[in-house]
């Protein structure tokens, strides 16, 4: 897998699962021209492990892959609880393929051949969709904790929690990703930026004073530490 796009804090992340290099290499470069952060992937088992890693904002799907076939890495995803946006790429008259990825789970689907621009034209309204999402929930909601995007306030099992502007950012990152294991990688990327020196150790020590602050003096936790990948708020 490989990162080839400019990358700023607010870039979306897209990452293309598509076996065929040719096809990947010019979405590639469509998506690249629009300013998107843009990683491949060329077969399933590697597109669904880094599907999993709750690293994108969207995926471009192909159906047919070795080891591994779109539906199931799509059913895998939505049976996970991952929602990242997805748009299948199917072959041209597969109508089956089509309805099966659509109650599968499939925002949108693309029939090949397609042109790029047509491309690019479902992916910014798949974008703006997914923002739209996000940008109309005021509350989320974990177990006993809830967050208030509106107020700014944190509460868990009726006690106020007093969090910094971090805090809160990460917090609301994790809730907006629940029982999604999160790479340290992708933490940095959301919360400071793509500059940011991930050879400290200040990301743990902002995640252990956010863990202390939600699972303190509560018996059940809900931030765990997934070992050799990051971290995870997790139903109990």
């Amino acid at each position: 897998m490989t990162r080839t796009a400019r990358q700023s804090k607010k870039t979306s992340r897209i990452l293309i699962v598509e076996d065929e290099r040719k096809i990947s290499a010019l979405i590639r470069k469509g998506l690249e021209e629009e300013r998107y952060a843009v990683e491949e992937a060329f077969d399933g088992e590697y597109g669904e492990q880094a599907v999993m890693s709750g690293r994108y904002d969207l995926v471009v799907l192909d159906i047919m892959l070795p080891k591994k076939d779109g539906l199931a890495i799509l059913a895998s995803m939505r049976t996970a609880g991952v929602d990242t946006p997805v748009l299948m790429l199917t072959a041209k008259g597969s109508v089956d393929d089509r309805v099966r990825g659509l109650d599968t789970g499939a925002d949108d689907y693309l029939v090949k051949p397609f042109a790029v621009a047509e491309l690019l034209a479902r992916v910014r309204t798949l974008l703006r969709r997914k923002k739209d999402a996000e940008k109309s929930a005021t509350t989320l909601a974990i177990a006993d904790l809830t967050l208030d995007l509106v107020a700014r306030k944190a509460v868990r099992g009726g006690k106020a929690i007093d969090l910094t502007s971090k805090e809160f950012a990460l917090l609301e990152y994790f809730l907006r990703n629940r029982n999604r294991p999160l790479h340290r990688s992708a933490i940095t990327e959301h919360i400071w930026n793509y500059n940011f020196d991930t050879g400290t150790n200040i990301i743990d020590v902002y995640i252990n004073h956010l863990r202390a602050k939600i699972d303190g003096g509560f018996p059940v936790k809900l931030l765990h530490t997934v070992r050799g990948v990051g971290y995870l708020m997790k139903d109990p």
